[in-house]
C-alpha cells in the first residue's frame, strides 16, 4: 500500500493479489497470530463440518422413517448445524474485523499490535452483524425470487422437449451464479466500508453498490476465483478425507486433510486481505481520497477515543 492513492485505480487483478500478499510483511507477528487465532478455526471448521456430519447422515439413512433412533439423530443434526453456522459466522466476522482493521492501520502509519486489534473488535464487529443482517436479507429474497422463477420455468417451458429444457435449465443457473458472486461482492465490499465508514448496515451496502461501479468486472474475477478455488478445496477434502473409505490409508487421509486446511488458511487469509486492498482500489476510482489522518482518527474511535469520520476529499485536494 505504499503507492500514491491516486494510482491505485489502475491495478490489474493481478497487482491487487500482488499487493496484498505482500502486506502481512509489514507487520508478521500481528498477522500470525490473527491466522491462529482467527482464520484458522473458521477455515478447519468449514473443512470438517462434513467430517462431522457424514457420520449422523449416513446412520439417519439406515434407520428407519419416523423411528425414535431416526428422531434423535434429526435433532442431533439440526442441534449441529445451528451451533455450526453461529460458531461459523462469528468467525467469519471476527476474522473480516480484524484483517480490514489491521490493514487500514498500515495504511495509516497507525501503530498496528495485535491486543489494539482485538480491542476494536468488539465495536467492529457490531456494525459488520448489522450489515450482514441487511446482505441475509437480500439474499433470503433473492434465493426465493429465483425459486420462483425455477417454479415458473419448469410450469411454462415444454419439459418433453429435453434439449430446449436443459438449456432453459442452464441459462437460469448461470444468471443465478451471476447474481449471488456480484451480491458477493457487494457483502465483501460493504464489510470494508463498515469498518473504515461511518455507515453500515443498508447504507454500507448502498455505498459498496457505489464503489462498484466500474469495477464490477474486477470484483467478479475476485469473488468467483476465490469461491471456485473454496470450492475445488472442499471437493478434494469431501472426496478424499470424508468419503476416502478404504480407497486410502487413513494417513494419507490425514496429511491431505492437514494440507488442504492449510491451503484454506492461506487462501482466506489472502481473500480478506484483497477485499481490503480493492476498497481503497474502487475509492481511488471513483476519485474519493481518503483522509489518512481522519482515519486514522475513526481507526482510534474503536479504541474509546473516536472522533467522526470527515468526509472523502477529492484526490487532488488531499495532502498524501
Amino acid at each position: 500500500m505504499d503507492l500514491p492513492p491516486e494510482e491505485l485505480q489502475f491495478l490489474s487483478i493481478q497487482d491487487v493479489l500482488k499487493e496484498s500478499i505482500s502486506i502481512p510483511k509489514h507487520s508478521p507477528k500481528t498477522f500470525y497470530l490473527i491466522t491462529i487465532t482467527l482464520i484458522f478455526p473458521l477455515s478447519f471448521a468449514i473443512l470438517a463440518h462434513s467430517l462431522f456430519t457424514h457420520p449422523i447422515l449416513s446412520q439417519l439413512q439406515s434407520e428407519p422413517t419416523g423411528s425414535h433412533a431416526a428422531s434423535s439423530e434429526w435433532s442431533m443434526l439440526l442441534t449441529f448445524q445451528f451451533c455450526y453456522l453461529i460458531f461459523l459466522f462469528a468467525l467469519s466476522l471476527l476474522s473480516t474485523a480484524a484483517v480490514v482493521f489491521t490493514v487500514a492501520s498500515l495504511y495509516t502509519s497507525k501503530p498496528v499490535s495485535f491486543s489494539s486489534t482485538m480491542a476494536a473488535i468488539p465495536s467492529v464487529f457490531k456494525r459488520l452483524f448489522i450489515t450482514f443482517l441487511w446482505v441475509s436479507l437480500t439474499m433470503v429474497v433473492y434465493n426465493i425470487v429465483f425459486l420462483g422463477f425455477l417454479v415458473l420455468l419448469i410450469i411454462a417451458v415444454d419439459t418433453r422437449n429435453v434439449v430446449l429444457f436443459i438449456f432453459s435449465i442452464m441459462v437460469v443457473f448461470l444468471l443465478f451464479l451471476v447474481v449471488h458472486v456480484y451480491i458477493s461482492a457487494l457483502w465483501h465490499l460493504a464489510s470494508v466500508v463498515s469498518v473504515l465508514e461511518p455507515v453500515y448496515g443498508f447504507a454500507a451496502m448502498k455505498k459498496s453498490y457505489e464503489l462498484l461501479k466500474g469495477k464490477i468486472g474486477m470484483g467478479f474475477v475476485l469473488v468467483f476465483g476465490y469461491l471456485a478455488i473454496c470450492g475445488v478445496i472442499n471437493g478434494l477434502f469431501g472426496s478424499i478425507v470424508v468419503h476416502g473409505g478404504e480407497d486410502y490409508f487413513v494417513f494419507s487421509r490425514i496429511m491431505v486433510g492437514g494440507f488442504l486446511v492449510g491451503v484454506l488458511v492461506i487462501v482466506n487469509l489472502v481473500g480478506l486481505l484483497v477485499q481490503s486492498v480493492f476498497y481503497y482500489v474502487c475509492k481511488s476510482y471513483h476519485h474519493q481520497g481518503i483522509d489518512k489522518s481522519a482515519l486514522y482518527d475513526h481507526l482510534g474511535g474503536y479504541l474509546g477515543e473516536y472522533v467522526p469520520l470527515k468526509s472523502s476529499v477529492q484526490m487532488e485536494n488531499m495532502d498524501v
